[in-house]
């Protein structure tokens, strides 16, 4: 078993932060203080990123053979190590285990995808200018920041994490204050028993508020990667400088049921994509959006399934829906559940928060319009609004209705159908006859309008961590204008 998660990762060293303030990691069910770590300050945010460019050439002078192994070593490590990480995420993050193991799965295939990352080459492009050969490196930019949030901890710090490394860049991780074992400790371990050099990665433990700016602000890091709230992602622009910017940030996800739907297949997935993690995922479904042929039966339908789910103790196998992650999360989703009912939502599904901390919050299903706020806002809780459409022109418009734009869904039984109603959704994904909440390491992940910038996943998040050299060569003598 990992030890001495009081320490973390700076600069080559294990060792406390030097605030004299801690963190309280506590577990989000039973209450119980997991272990306090003394945070991290300003000046060892400064301390990480001198010791981050320090360490950057040497790293990236490592052959790609050499990183590669580090991540095929580190992938044999996950797989022997699981059912200590399915703990850690149990007790930290308040997950099901079986939404532990599908998080761990997830890790372990970002550390396969990460090997392929191992290896920049160049393209050769043509030249209108005679005896002139083009080359386009793709270089490591040199340092890149990663902040992440609590909701699937390891998975979202490790997205960035790993290719950025994988290409040959050093790396500052700053994981969420309720999740710093998971989101950021356990991995350091990981990657340093797999054998990654001192100083590659650094692990930054304290509250947003102390050193978040500090990183942002800090001109060492060449990329910030964050994902989280809209509300703090809209800060980072201003406070970054000239930086590369990478955000994931807040979610609507409007799943649309056409008249021709299946609705068996619908609700299932509906129920899915609303309760999965209790609803604390950036892709769940928000917004519920049935045509008005089928409203009244699909709302039958899935009240009948959201009103069978269990909910209690994560650790139990047949739990369903386990705690909502802090006490602040648990007001802020209940306060929008009254608002909407104030504004005239009715209320079909609801239940009392319970367990040893009372964050269990059962699953709530409303029936309102686009404008209530469990519709309008991001409700990071297991809640779904049902709104009635009159047609498939308004159910895209509502789907559209929002500053949102991450992930999305459609049932209808005519694919084609489905594929061009897709087409028209203003989100940076669409999932045709399936859950909103779908990532694939191989595929680009990302969001429109207020959702983020930037994508995740496959090759194309080397857009973000890479940079492009041109070198050119004049093989001939070239005529010149003078």
């Amino acid at each position: 078993m990992y030890t001495d998660f009081d320490l973390m990762p700076l600069a080559g060293k294990w060792r406390h932060g030097s605030a004299t303030a801690v963190l309280t990691d506590i577990d989000p069910y039973r209450g119980d203080v997991l272990l306090e770590i003394p945070q991290a300050t300003v000046e060892d945010v400064d301390a990480a990123f001198i010791g981050a460019r320090d360490a950057q050439p040497g790293w990236a002078a490592t052959s790609a053979a050499e990183r590669s192994a580090i991540f095929l070593r580190a992938a044999e490590i996950i797989d022997r190590r699981q059912e200590e990480l399915v703990d850690w995420l149990t007790r930290e993050a308040g997950t099901t285990r079986i939404r532990a193991l599908v998080e761990i799965g997830i890790v372990r295939a970002t550390t396969m995808a990460a090997v392929t990352h191992t290896t920049l080459g160049h393209e050769t492009v043509p030249s209108d200018v005679p005896g002139k050969e083009n080359r386009v490196y793709r270089r490591p930019v040199g340092v890149v920041a990663v902040i992440s949030p609590w909701n699937f901890p390891m998975h979202l710090s490790y997205r960035s994490v790993a290719p950025a490394l994988a290409v040959g860049n050093t790396v500052v991780l700053k994981p969420a204050e309720d999740t710093p074992v998971t989101g950021g400790l356990l991995i350091a371990k990981i990657l340093e028993e797999a054998g990654l050099p001192a100083g590659v990665l650094s692990v930054l433990v304290g509250p947003g508020s102390v050193i978040g700016d500090a990183i942002v602000e800090h001109p060492i890091p060449r990329v910030i990667s964050f994902t989280g709230s809209t509300r703090v992602g809209q800060r980072i622009p201003a406070k970054a400088g000239v930086k590369r910017l990478a955000l994931e940030l807040g979610g609507n996800g409007p799943f649309v049921v056409l008249d021709d739907a299946d609705l068996d297949r619908a609700v299932d997935a509906a129920i899915f994509s609303n309760y999965w993690h209790q609803g604390q995922i950036c892709m769940a479904t928000n917004r519920v959006i049935v045509d008005a042929r089928v409203h009244d039966e699909f709302v039958d339908r899935f009240v009948a399934a959201a009103s069978a789910l269990v909910t209690g103790d994560p650790r139990e196998a047949g739990t369903q829906i386990g705690p909502i992650i802090n006490h602040k999360q648990l007001l802020g989703v209940r306060n929008k559940v009254a608002r909407s009912v104030d504004a005239g939502a009715r209320l079909l599904l609801a239940g009392e928060p319970h367990g040893p901390t009372g964050r269990v919050l059962p699953p709530h299903v409303l029936l309102g319009t686009n404008d209530v706020a469990t519709a309008a806002e991001e409700v990071f809780g297991p809640v779904a609004t049902i709104i009635r459409a009159d047609d498939e022109r308004d159910a895209l418009r509502i789907a559209n209705d929002t500053t949102y734009g991450l992930s999305s869904a459609v049932f209808t039984e005519d694919v084609e159908r489905g594929i061009a109603f897709a087409l028209r959704v203003e989100a940076g994904m669409t999932h045709v006859n399936d859950t909103t909440v779908h990532d694939d390491v191989h595929v680009a992940f990302g969001g429109e309008k207020q959702s983020g910038l930037g994508r995740f996943g496959g090759d194309w998040v080397l857009e973000d961590l890479t940079t492009q050299h041109w070198v050119s060569v004049q093989h001939v003598r070239r005529p010149l204008p003078f």
